[in-house]
């Protein structure tokens, strides 16, 4: 087991990666009323897990799915931490995906004003990202991530046996994530060039890519909790990422592989990205989207996603769009473009792109 820890002004954070970290459970449920928040579909496939460390819990079990990451389940979720007793001293274990790290950070930052959660991530995307960092959040109007609050987990327990009964849209999903830390570090970017089969095969690699990208993420989350400045760099392809992932219904992490496909491409026609590591980068990005199931974006659809760009967080008061592109190799840096001029290259970038 692997324990890395991520220091903030706020708190230590510990995070364990390896299956048998399950096994700090108990202890983490020893002395406090506890809470659990998880969804219908990690709710049936682990129920044993839930069984084992959780027997006399109160369990809350979500509808899965994105579209119930919304003010209607927070508010439920509050009103049955109320019912169940639970006090400042008490601990939410959020065991689950994206989603359900996302709303049950926030319920713990908002109760009481803030109590102690953990999380046990069980997709790839949230035990490669989502679960590390304290980032929790709603979607509202329209906007991903729009309500939310800086709140770092006090532990994060990352068992890749949980991976085993993810479905290939959830392990594609996770693999957008993965290429993302791929333009940020160049271990993971040489990892993976030339041996792209890893994207297909991952199984044997896991814990050791896993254990890479979080190592990255908190070392970042360290130095720049809130995000002003080098956490942007973990946005990468994020921006044209969220648009299309409003508007189409995309898993996350393929979302996020189509934004860096084309946000790559931007930054390479405005000589912001070097050409030669640009076109190895969209190499990694094509494989990973080549993964079944596939899904496919024409030109014409920009008019549908595009001026949903404008709503993202990086963007700043002058009305531009600002994307955190790939640079060099392990390098990036925010571009920002009025909307016309990134309609436009848009456009041209994605009349370049083919799968």
């Amino acid at each position: 087991m692997k324990e890395i820890l991520l220091k903030t002004t706020t708190l230590e954070s510990r995070i364990f990666v390896g299956d048998n970290s399950l096994e700090r459970i108990p202890a983490l449920t020893k002395t406090q009323k506890n809470f659990v928040i998880t969804d219908k579909n990690v709710y049936s496939l682990h129920s044993e897990c839930f069984k084992e460390y959780f027997l006399d819990t109160a369990i809350f079990v979500l509808q899965a799915g994105e579209e119930n990451k919304n003010f209607q389940t927070l508010s439920k979720i509050l009103e049955r931490m109320l019912e169940s007793g639970l006090n400042r001293e008490s601990r939410v274990f959020a065991v689950g995906g994206g989603m359900v790290g996302d709303v049950a950070g926030l319920a713990s930052a908002l109760f009481m004003r803030g109590i102690s959660y953990v999380q046990i991530p069980t997709t790839l995307l949230a035990q490669i990202d989502s679960g590390v960092g304290g980032k929790t959040a709603l979607n509202h109007g329209g906007v991903k991530n729009s309500i939310g609050a800086f709140h770092q987990p006090m532990e994060v327990l990352i068992a890749p046996q949980f991976l085993k009964t993810l479905p290939a849209r959830e392990i594609k999903c996770g693999m957008g994530e993965l290429v993302k830390y791929a333009a940020l570090d160049h271990k993971i970017f040489h990892g993976l060039l030339g041996n792209e089969q890893i994207l297909t095969q991952p199984t044997g690699q896991l814990e050791t890519l896993i254990t890479r990208c979080i190592e990255l993420k908190a070392r970042v989350v360290e130095r720049d909790e809130k995000e002003r400045g080098e956490r942007k760099s973990l946005n990468v392809g994020h921006t044209t990422g969220h648009a299309i992932e409003l508007s189409f219904g995309f898993s996350h992490g393929e979302s996020v592989l189509y934004g860096m496909a084309f946000e790559t491409l931007i930054a390479m026609n405005k000589g912001v990205c070097d050409r030669a590591y640009g076109e190895k980068l969209l190499s990694i990005i094509w494989s990973a989207l080549d993964i079944s199931p596939k899904t496919q974006l024409k030109v014409q659809d920009i008019e549908k996603f595009a001026d949903k760009a404008k709503f993202d967080k990086k963007n700043a008061s002058d009305e531009k769009i600002v994307m955190a592109v790939a640079k060099a190799e392990g390098e990036w840096e925010l571009l920002a473009l009025d909307y016309e001029e990134y309609v436009h290259q848009l456009r041209f970038a994605m009349e370049q792109f083919s799968l």
